[in-house]
């Protein structure tokens, strides 16, 4: 029998602040990767500028933002980088989690549905929050990773390359990544009758793939469209 499912949006869902700024609090407090953090200041703040004016859109703005988040783990292993995950996660995020939002997601747990994160962040990134809110599962942005053939205790060891391994999950990639990853798990999950909820018009895409889209919070981009097409909208 096929699973209903409950897709989840993170950043402005089931947060009110940027999971991204944690990434970067988090070298901020410790010292570390400065020149990497003037660079992606310096890099995103046209974008940010010309998205401000509205000369660019949310899509055009976001996708290289999330992508060159990858720059701050270059270099680390999965256990170094598992220590920024878990502290975004579980340390920076605790104030700014949407309480409607987690009561939602426990109230999806009850009744046997599938509790799916879908989010434009770090892959490793969006399964420690997953863990943190217990939600079943995560899909994200994959961020790349290289097996080293010799290291100290001689052992292999993979260590992150600053790149990705796949697309930024966003607009379109959303659904096509959300899909590929239960098809992978081999989850049969019931589309018509799952639900989803994102406050963003970078998750239209999403929203469309289910039989219960619900605009949560939405801003003014995805607000209109959930509007005119009907779509529950809970604020």
């Amino acid at each position: 029998m096929a699973l209903r499912a409950a897709f989840f949006d993170v950043d402005g869902t089931l947060t009110t602040e940027r999971v991204w700024r944690g990434m970067l609090e988090y070298f901020r407090q410790r010292g570390l990767r400065r020149w990497t953090r003037r660079f992606f200041w310096a890099y995103h703040m046209p974008f940010y500028l010309l998205y401000k004016a509205r000369l660019v859109s949310q899509s055009v703005f976001r996708r290289p933002w999330a992508a060159h988040l990858s720059w701050f783990v270059r270099g680390y292993t999965l256990e170094q980088a598992q220590d920024v995950w878990d502290w975004v996660a579980q340390e920076y995020l605790t104030p700014y989690w949407r309480p409607d939002a987690l009561e939602l997601i426990k109230k999806h747990k009850a009744t046997g549905d599938l509790v799916v994160l879908v989010s434009a962040g770090l892959t490793p990134l969006e399964n420690a929050i997953a863990r943190e809110v217990e939600a079943d599962m995560a899909v994200g942005t994959q961020p790349e990773l290289k097996l080293l053939r010799a290291t100290r205790n001689g052992r292999p060891q993979s260590r992150y390359t600053g790149k990705l391994a796949g697309p930024v999950c966003l607009d379109e990639q959303k659904a096509e990544l959300a899909k590929a990853e239960l098809k992978a798990r081999n989850l049969d999950v019931d589309f018509a009758a799952s639900i989803a909820y994102a406050d963003s018009g970078t998750d239209i895409f999403m929203l469309e793939m289910v039989g219960n889209p619900i605009a949560f919070h939405p801003d003014e981009e995805l607000l209109p469209v959930a509007q005119k097409r009907g779509w529950k909208i809970l604020e």
